[in-house]
């Protein structure tokens, strides 16, 4: 009954918060209609985009085209960083050859490598997702590292007990137990991949919600700025609820422990 009035207490603070947002949009968009479109004009915007779509692809087009390159990036970086991150967190020689370049290129933002990833590979496709790699890589490799590091003992000396190998222990202990700093590490990857992947799109592209952005950009087009802004705020919601319920299925213990 309680956790019913908390989900309805939720809710209610979730649509406030909503109103408001909307109330002020309104205030100011009366304001300064030229630089910040009202509601309505921004509806009508979004309308005119299906009926006519931008460089020949729909509005579900352009979803799917930066959804396409944040899955392509996050498979290759959870595949890739969950391993490499189980290595260095189990291997104290390994962590100790491999951690300091991390630490070093941890800190440059994804955006940064722009220049560079240009120079190198050009402007197309596979450039656009090794951008979104390299913003969903280091998360992963650094929380799977540290939860590997920091499993209990007294689970090692249990598989150690059963006369465990490397590949069991890292398989039935380490790996489970070490699932909460892991989905933790995915979950700073897929929002920071989110963010990369409109940056890249706004750089030399024909579709995505970013290229929207540049789009209405460069027509002076606020309303259609406005609406690709909406559009990755909403789907960038739809994909963290999405994974919060994959994370209660995987990890029930961390939900139940958070309440």
């Amino acid at each position: 009954m309680m956790e019913k009035k908390a989900k309805i207490k939720d809710m209610a603070l979730t649509a406030i918060s909503l109103i408001i947002l909307i109330v002020l949009w309104v205030v100011v968009s009366n304001s300064r209609p030229d630089f910040f479109p009202t509601p309505q004009a921004t509806w009508e915007r979004f309308m005119k985009m299906i009926e006519k779509p931008i460089s020949k692809t729909t509005v579900t087009g352009h979803i799917w085209a930066s959804l396409w390159r944040v899955i392509q990036a996050m498979v290759v970086s959870t595949i890739l960083g969950i391993g490499l991150g189980l290595v260095m967190g189990w291997s104290k020689k390994v962590r100790a050859i491999v951690n300091p370049i991390f630490v070093s290129l941890r800190p440059i933002p994804p955006i940064a490598w722009i220049p560079l990833v240009i120079l190198w590979f050009g402007v197309g496709e596979f450039s656009k997702v090794l951008l979104v790699f390299l913003g969903a890589f280091f998360p992963i490799v650094l929380n799977t590292m540290a939860g590997v590091s920091m499993v209990d003992q007294m689970y090692l000396n249990v598989g150690r007990i059963y006369k465990a190998n490397t590949w069991q222990m890292l398989y039935h202990v380490v790996f489970p137990a070490a699932m909460p700093a892991i989905m933790a590490g995915l979950k700073i990857a897929l929002s920071s991949s989110w963010m990369v992947v409109v940056a890249a799109e706004m750089i030399a592209s024909k579709s995505g919600l970013g290229f929207l952005i540049t789009r209405g950009n460069e027509s002076y087009d606020v309303a259609l700025v406005l609406c690709g802004m909406i559009l990755i705020g909403v789907v960038g919601a739809i994909l963290s609820y999405i994974f919060s319920l994959t994370e209660r299925r995987l990890c029930p213990w961390t939900a139940t422990k958070n309440g």
